[in-house]
């Protein structure tokens, strides 16, 4: 096998801002999961052994070292000293880590079953300590550790609990805390409550949008409504609220569907609801989009037509009550109509999608690298204690200590690009580059929300300064996927068995986009090929593995190719 003929992009940035000085402990277990994802665990291996050796006290890394010795199959008993050793320096990860690496040796090591058990139910039994992205592999290791001795009621119960499936003990880890289903679509964690304040409930996760309820002395104010009515009654009675509907007002931060279809949920006859003066024209603007089908299940309705009371063009004060709230039109990196809404008592500022990491969805033209710059410049002026956003991962990552070195990364960022384009360069060969700004080395919580925007940021810049022609010839005659087909099944001699050898190469030396890109045009000329429909399936459940940690919408999108399921996990 030869190596990959694309680059890895974020890996390879990853590996180089986990190697630095003082490097977050986002960065560096981020970059291992996704290693295990890429099922690359002699390169994961030869990584952290380097960087244990260069950070002896390091815990995490020295576990992550054993870790993929023990996957990679190198040494083995020399990687369960070092696992040892690093769950002896701290509990926490080290402890996960051996658990998943024991499980790996089962069932030929049949002894290490109980230290598994121990260590994963450690694990789980102090959940709230760990990212809940981290918990399906747990089950998974614990359900292989159960079948070993016999404990086949048990195994069942932890496979359950994953959301993966009874057979999901045999598959490689999975660390997502994406859910999707038919019944509710697309959500980005397990469903919970965050209470940044006294009188502050967000409802996270409830829906593929979160949203929020503030209790003053006058009622409840809302902010945002999510997708259905459902939805919000469900989070309204796990929060204790529900008696306190029809809220007094509902703020919207935005005219996305996944943020208003709730409405009839909170409104009545006597709520004010409140949005940004640009409201009706985006409201209009995304009337006709069309989304993924998957991303809001059966029981929701995105086309939801929706009519504020009131419209803000300027910042302005509400008092409601006891409490004050300050509504901030801004025009943001994802839509021109962006509402943010302060509480100057607790510092908490609720920033909707503006910090969306794609200036939008990557399903329509909207949002700009220069609002998004302008919103985090403004955020950082504002200095608010904690930012809570439209989506519990936004929350999670995109902290405001993220954002103070996330404004400057993206503002180099903007000026490489806009180089670049200047240059000519076409789209792939700048995100080839792999941009690495060297002030993250100073904000290192930074990094990950930095990669996550980083292509995004790219390409809609890219989009908006040049036409429908590339420099590379790209869009100079556009030709339909059929006769794309048609010409490559001319080289392929028009045998179904070329396109197969050459998808599959490309595949097992890990091109998973390439090796779609052959298959695609294999089947629409090839439609009874059982290798093709196979080998295709395969390649788009490898390529939904990719995604599960950092892009929710290509998860989406390749989990609604190959028709997957997964359920949250508990």
């Amino acid at each position: 096998m030869t190596g990959p003929l694309s680059r890895n992009r974020l890996l390879g940035s990853l590996k180089e801002a986990a190697g630095w000085p003082g490097a977050d402990r986002n960065t560096i277990v981020t970059l291992a999961l996704l290693l295990v994802a890429a099922r690359v665990d002699a390169e994961g291996s030869s990584y952290f052994q380097g960087l244990s050796e260069r950070n002896p006290d390091d815990a995490t890394a020295q576990a992550l070292a054993g870790f993929f010795q023990v996957r990679a199959g190198d040494d083995v008993a020399a990687a369960l000293a070092r696992l040892d050793d690093a769950a002896t320096m701290e509990p926490g990860l080290p402890r996960y880590f051996r658990g998943l690496a024991l499980a790996e040796l089962l069932p030929a090591d049949a002894g290490r079953a109980d230290q598994v058990i121990a260590d994963l139910e450690f694990v789980l039994a102090a959940r709230d300590q760990f990212p809940v992205l981290l918990l399906r592999a747990a089950y998974q290791g614990l359900a292989r550790a159960y079948l070993v001795l016999g404990r086949e009621e048990q195994a069942a119960e932890a496979l359950q609990r994953s959301g993966l499936g009874l057979a999901a003990a045999d598959l490689p880890p999975m660390f997502t805390s994406f859910s999707l289903t038919a019944r509710d679509g697309m959500r980005l964690s397990a469903p919970g409550a965050l209470n940044p304040a006294p009188g502050v409930h967000v409802a996270q996760s409830y829906d593929f949008g979160d949203f929020a309820f503030i209790e003053t002395s006058a009622g409840v104010v809302a902010i945002d409504a999510g997708t259905s009515p459902d939805r919000v009654l469900a989070a309204l009675a796990d929060l204790g609220l529900k008696d306190h509907v029809p809220v007094s007002h509902l703020i919207f931060t935005h005219a996305h569907f996944d943020h208003i279809g709730g409405t009839a949920a909170v409104r009545g006859p006597d709520t004010e609801v409140i949005a940004s003066a640009g409201f009706p024209a985006e409201a209009e603007r995304q009337r006709p989009q069309s989304v993924p089908r998957d991303l809001t299940g059966t029981s929701a309705n995105p086309a939801s037509d929706v009519k504020p009371d009131r419209l803000i063009s300027e910042r302005t004060s509400l008092v409601v009550g006891d409490t004050e709230l300050v509504l901030i039109p801004i025009r943001g990196g994802e839509t021109p109509d962006a509402l943010m809404v302060y509480l100057p008592a607790s510092g908490l500022l609720f920033a909707g999608d503006v910090l969306m990491p794609y200036l939008g969805v990557p399903f329509t033209a909207e949002g700009s690298p220069e609002g998004l710059l302008d919103t985090l410049r403004f955020i950082r002026e504002l200095a608010p204690r904690q930012l809570i956003e439209g989506h519990t991962t936004l929350t999670e990552n995109f902290t405001i200590e993220a954002v103070t070195g996330l404004e400057p990364a993206l503002t180099e960022l903007h000026e490489f690009a806009l180089a670049s384009i200047g240059e000519g360069m076409a789209l792939p060969h700048i995100l080839d580059r792999g941009y690495l700004p060297a002030s993250l080395r100073d904000h290192p919580a930074a990094v990950v929300p930095y990669l996550v925007c980083r292509d995004g940021f790219i390409a809609r810049l890219h989009h908006q300064r040049t036409g429908y022609w590339q420099p590379d010839g790209q869009g100079l005659d556009p030709r339909s996927e059929e006769e794309r087909a048609a010409a490559l099944d001319l080289l392929a001699g028009e045998q179904a068995e070329a396109f197969v050898t050459a998808a599959a190469t490309l595949a097992d030396q890990g091109d998973l986009a390439l090796a779609l890109e052959i298959l695609a045009p294999g089947l629409l000329r090839h439609p009874d090929s059982s290798e093709l429909a196979e080998l295709s399936h395969a390649v788009l459940a490898r390529l939904m593995e990719q995604r599960q940690l950092l892009d929710p919408f290509g998860f989406l999108v390749y989990a609604e190719l190959v028709g997957a399921e997964l359920s949250p996990v508990e």
